[in-house]
């Protein structure tokens, strides 16, 4: 099996900086699209274990990329607390119940796993089908939506521009968003404990909301609930091999210097972050022991080949030189983009990244 992006999580030196992309398994592909409609829904996709696992691996049958990620959603946690997910074309996600009051957080509780069993047997699918690919085998990344993440969507009922209602809720009735926000975080270890459990190898928390907090607010409502979140996460899989843990804040790199400390392994940056100065904040003290992922602008899969690779040149150089001392953890390096892949990105842009990812990382380390 390709170990790189294990080992890069790991802070271990790595030939080359391993390279995924978040929604790598999307809209963008025709063969993903042509499977949805076989499927007849996002859901009907995400819930077949067979559909589920043809998609996790449809880019890696076009691209070399050095993870696969389970294809799911990060809202099937409240969906199993009885929400009601439903996905309308080209609306995104909606519940058919919001969560905006006493009487509806009373009835909020951790759901029981097997409702979740259909993700449970994708993840234990998708590793059957990966350890088929022997020396090209990738490890399998399983993910969840952040607490505070999970709370947006439960409130606001679908996605949100102003967050009003959220937020509204969290100044308004604090005690009422802790609670919400506890049971998210003790359901979310649980179900990415599960994932463990059936095979997945890394795992990684999506605090796709969390940027658009207020500063302390941040730290009282998302970052304490993540770090409950990971205290409670398995260390090793069924193999008894080490399973990585990620954590991305979208907006988060305002946080980096309070982030360092979370229980994790890898800290997933968006664009905005230089990944020099993110080392720095890591590196300074006692040392690192935290990799890092990210940070390439999506958007860059816009602009032509030669274009992109002089982008990820620049990302990669940012990091500055690879860690290459085998006899103590340094900081790894997972090249990622930003946020999630565009629908709209052109599938050959997406080889021209990887390839570049690879050939400069290599380059680098001589």
């Amino acid at each position: 099996m390709n170990t790189t992006f294990l080992d890069a999580c790991l802070g271990k030196p790595t030939p080359y900086t391993p390279v995924w992309l978040m929604r790598q398994a999307g809209r963008y592909l025709p063969e993903y699209r042509a499977t949805r409609a076989t499927a007849g829904s996002f859901m009907g996709l995400a819930t077949n274990k067979d559909y589920a696992t043809e998609v996790t691996l449809q880019p890696l049958d076009r691209y070399p990329l050095d993870a696969a990620i389970l294809f799911s959603d990060i809202l099937t946690v409240p969906d199993a607390m009885g929400l009601g997910l439903t996905f309308a074309e080209g609306e995104g996600p909606r519940f058919a119940s919001v969560v905006r009051d006493e009487a509806a957080v009373d009835k909020l509780a951790v759901p029981d796993m097997n409702k979740l069993r259909y993700v449970f047997d994708a993840v234990s699918s998708i590793r059957k089908a990966l350890a088929l690919r022997g020396d090209k085998a990738v490890p399998l990344i399983g993910f969840s939506g952040s607490p505070w993440t999970l709370a947006c969507y439960m409130v606001e009922g679908k996605g949100s521009d102003d967050y009003r209602l959220v937020k509204t809720l969290m100044y308004q009735r604090p005690d009422l968003m802790h609670r919400i926000l506890a049971i998210n975080a003790d359901s979310v270890a649980q179900y990415l404990n599960a994932q463990i459990d059936a095979g997945a190898q890394a795992v990684m928390v999506f605090d796709s909301w969390g940027g658009v907090l207020a500063d302390g607010a941040f730290q009282t409502f998302s970052l304490a609930y993540t770090k409950r979140v990971l205290a409670q996460l398995k260390r090793t899989g069924t193999d008894g091999a080490v399973v990585p843990r990620l954590v991305f804040t979208k907006g988060g790199g305002l946080w980096l210097d309070e982030m360092k400390d979370l229980d994790c392994d890898v800290l997933g940056l968006d664009w905005t972050m230089n990944l020099g100065k993110a080392r720095a904040i890591l590196e300074a003290g006692a040392g690192s022991n935290k990799s890092l992922q990210g940070n390439i602008d999506p958007n860059i899969l816009f602009a032509n080949p030669d274009q992109i690779n002089t982008e990820v040149a620049r990302v990669l150089n940012s990091f500055g030189k690879p860690h290459a001392d085998a006899a103590k953890r340094g900081t790894g390096h997972v090249f990622n983009l930003g946020h999630g892949i565009s629908q709209f990105t052109p599938p050959e842009h997406v080889s021209a990244l990887v390839d570049a990812v690879h050939a400069h990382s290599k380059a680098m380390r001589g």
